[in-house]
């Protein structure tokens, strides 16, 4: 998540760009740049660390420019150094960038057969390359729009272009970007912090929006080149951290915040550029006869969504219990096994008593967190932390996929080390975990066909949820999310227990949600679909477009999520089945980012 400032001022903007990019220092960062217009030419300074680095650079090469964008870089494409931070020129442009471009590779080498050649070993280059060679007879809007369409990933950028002296453009697609409006200057940031000590007059850009400022205006584009007019919204400076944004609630905004919350994590856990993983701590997974998972609530679904991957993928047997039980019903453990603590807070204090006990017997421990301070951080051998921001939200949903994307990656490195699959194998799956964010995002534009479902799900007494495989947990956590903030019986089942029991439960009154991508369970699931058909339920089939092609007819409703390979479909899936809880707990007009009862971390017993 690394952090953007862009300024078009009326007075120096050397330390006015320093300022705002210590405030983005919470969303984490390993190098730092600044650029800026200085008699008609783009200057810039960078440096590898700390934003004081930066400042010592500055101290000796001051930048006299009024005109600037600022960037903390958290190293994905290429090391951390000089000579990969940002802002990148290339010709005439000089960009900044978050993100992951997934095409860079054959855009990289299309761009060398044209002549152009690389000082980076970053993504971020290919695009400020690529906007430099459409620059030629075309105006920069243009050549920004040509570009950008030319562009696979998820990304936030803010570019200056040599000759324009009184124009920063920008652009988003999966990671954010707002706009600040200012008295005579304009500014766009990464999120209302960013901007907060120069204006609290923001407008947030939509998915798939560009931006042109100057001195006194933006120029707005949605994503099919229209104009756009986005409101202008007053943020008190004092709430800017924890700014819900055109969102009604923070859990919406959490959602939304997904592709970029799993686009930080995943490029902390591999190498994009040999396409290998690089999991944290010394962990002999060939050694290793058992992997041991204790936690609660959510995280807990996430970790029986890891024991599929890492059991299918590395050959290690996985063992997931909810803490509350573990420690005592007296479980047998061996020194030879990894336990693996999952938990948003790391303070859950069912799971650290079960973390805990796991040391006591010998055993290595890693710990899955958000917070990388926290107890459990700090008594684990190794710490995975998920990158994903604060959440506010109570119930977990950017957490949920982060913790899904750290485990997703373990699964890999787990199995390249015991020798189950080879290096090709392993550069295959880690470009696959990479268009991760871009496909969730595309997931989320599903929320008006979802909102419209909800409507008669609020109705409902009592919703299931169905998926085999790694559905079946998100099956739970479907059910769990939809109990947890609308306050409707739900509850999530493996497919295959449908003729078990479940069955008896199907009227025409119950909305029975299936998972269902187009994978080796699909003519399962389809079986399923019309048995339950038969009985009158009322199916919402969550699927992709292979499965829509061949599901039996008679559903009520189809969502069609965009198509994936089955070792992200768990990512993808997850924000419709998240936005339907969340839709149907808006029309019942429940507190859904406090719901009653709960509490956002479980530190008693």
């Amino acid at each position: 998540m690394c952090g953007i400032i862009g300024i078009v001022g009326t007075r120096p903007v050397q330390d006015r760009l320093i300022e705002s990019l210590k405030r983005l220092e919470y969303r984490g960062y390993d190098s730092a740049g600044v650029a800026g217009v200085v008699g008609g030419k783009v200057e810039r300074r960078r440096a590898q660390g700390k934003i004081r680095a930066l400042e010592e650079r500055l101290a000796s090469e001051p930048l006299q420019a009024t005109v600037g964008i600022g960037h903390t870089r958290w190293a994905t494409h290429g090391a951390p150094s000089e000579r990969n931070a940002h802002p990148h020129k290339a010709g005439r442009v000089t960009l900044v960038h978050n993100g992951i471009i997934e095409n860079y590779a054959e855009l990289r080498e299309a761009l060398k057969a044209r002549g152009r050649t690389f000082e980076s070993d970053t993504d971020t280059e290919v695009i400020a390359q690529l906007l430099d060679c459409e620059l030629d007879g075309r105006p920069p809007l243009e050549a920004l729009k040509t570009t950008l369409d030319q562009l696979k990933g998820a990304y936030a950028i803010g570019v200056l272009i040599e000759g324009e002296d009184s124009l920063v453009m920008g652009a988003r697609r999966g990671s954010p970007l707002v706009v600040g409006y200012g008295d005579g200057e304009m500014f766009i940031g990464s999120d209302a912090l960013a901007v907060g000590p120069f204006t609290n007059r923001i407008a947030y850009l939509d998915e798939g929006d560009y931006v042109a400022i100057d001195h006194g205006q933006a120029r707005i584009f949605d994503e099919t080149g229209q104009p756009a007019d986005r409101p202008v919204r007053q943020v008190p400076a004092s709430a800017a951290l924890v700014e819900k944004g055109n969102y009604r609630h923070f859990m919406e905004k959490e959602i939304h915040d997904q592709p970029e919350g799993c686009q930080h994590t995943i490029a902390a856990y591999v190498d994009t550029l040999s396409a290998s993983t690089a999991v944290p701590g010394d962990i002999d997974w060939a050694e290793l006869d058992r992997v041991q998972i204790v936690a609660c609530g959510t995280s807990y679904i996430a970790g029986v969504m890891g024991k599929y991957l890492i059991e299918q993928l590395a050959d290690l047997p996985v063992d997931v219990e909810i803490a509350s039980e573990f420690r005592y019903r007296q479980p047998a453990l061996r020194k030879d096994a990894l336990a693996i603590a999952m938990s948003q807070s790391g303070e859950t204090a069912d799971t650290l008593a079960a973390l805990r006990f796991c040391a006591s017997k010998g055993m290595t421990t890693a710990a899955v967190v958000n917070a990388t301070e926290s107890t459990m951080a700090r008594e684990v051998d190794v710490v995975w932390p998920i990158h994903c921001g604060p959440e506010i939200g109570v119930a977990s949903t950017k957490a949920f996929t982060a913790q899904v994307s750290v485990l997703t990656a373990v699964a890999i490195a787990a199995a390249r080390a015991r020798g189950r699959i080879d290096a090709a194998e392993e550069q295959r799956l880690v470009r696959v975990l990479l268009e991760a964010p871009r496909l969730i995002a595309e997931s989320i534009k599903l929320e008006d066909a979802v909102r419209s479902i909800a409507q008669e799900v609020a109705k409902a007494r009592d919703v299931l949820y169905l998926g085999r495989g790694p559905m079946y947990p998100l099956a739970l956590e479907g059910a769990l999310k939809l109990k947890e903030i609308s306050y409707i019986h739900a509850e999530g089942y493996a497919a295959g227990e449908l003729k078990h029991g479940p069955i008896a439960l199907v009227d025409e009154q119950t909305p029975i949600v299936i998972l269902a991508p187009f994978d080796s369970y699909f003519e399962k699931s389809a079986s399923n679909m019309q048995e339950v058909m038969a009985r009158g339920g009322q199916v919402i089939f969550i699927t992709d477009p292979d499965g829509e092609r061949h599901a039996p007819k008679g559903a009520r409703v189809v969502v069609t999520a965009p198509r994936c390979d089955p070792l992200i479909a768990p990512l993808v899936l997850s924000a419709p089945v998240q936005l339907l809880a969340y839709h149907v707990a808006v029309q019942k007009g429940a507190d859904v980012d406090q719901p009653r009862n709960l509490a956002k971390s479980v530190t008693v017993e």
